[in-house]
């Protein structure tokens, strides 16, 4: 009912990154969630104020395929491993997307 800040979004640029910043984070106990929403991998921690903070991984867009597209409005359990294993530890994420190619 009132206007505010619900959460803020920052942008890791890859995946081993995501992956160290999941083990620190959970490790303090601010991880309260990880979601993969197909284009975007996310991790979500919370701040002492209660505000969520959310640190992705964005897709290269040449590495997104039909399936993925498909799957944009989806939110599923982020299983890090098995993006790891797909896209790689040191792909360069947001490239084509929010990096320029």
């Amino acid at each position: 009912s009132t206007v505010g800040l619900y959460h803020l979004a920052f942008e890791v640029d890859t995946l081993k990154e995501l992956q160290r910043l999941a083990g620190v984070m959970s490790k303090n106990r601010f991880l309260v969630g990880a979601s993969d929403h197909a284009t975007t991998k996310s991790l979500y921690v919370a701040d002492p104020d209660g505000i969520e903070i959310e640190l992705c991984w964005i897709v290269p867009a040449d590495l997104l395929d039909p399936e993925t597209l498909s799957n944009q409005a989806t939110t599923t359990r982020l299983d890090l491993e098995v993006e790891l294993a797909r896209y790689g530890p040191e792909t360069l994420g947001g490239v084509g997307i929010s990096l320029p190619r």
